[in-house]
């Protein structure tokens, strides 16, 4: 999706789901997408919307399955532009 010419602004981050294990075990993984989004959206200063999630970023938190969520995640997230960011991981 990303190419380096269009880059801005390129960050590894390492953020914690440990917030999504206060919900409930059947919603574990789900709000775990949404502590992602508003990390990203914290620290890149873009809006929830236009975060774009790499479906290999959403399998790696998947894969322990809905209610074994991951304790934290390493990823790159790249700004596209002033409102818009592209989360993937960092071996890309």
């Amino acid at each position: 999706m990303v190419e380096s010419t269009e880059a801005k602004n390129e960050f590894i981050m390492r953020v914690s789901l440990r917030k999504a294990k206060a919900s409930s075990k059947s919603r574990r993984t789900d709000s775990g997408i949404g502590v992602l989004k508003s990390e990203v959206s914290k620290h890149m200063r873009v809006p929830i919307e236009n975060i774009w999630i790499d479906p290999k970023v959403n399998e790696k938190i998947w894969e322990r399955g809905r209610k074994k969520i991951t304790g934290k995640i390493e990823i790159r997230v790249v700004k596209l532009s002033e409102d818009s960011a592209e989360v993937i991981l960092p071996q890309q």
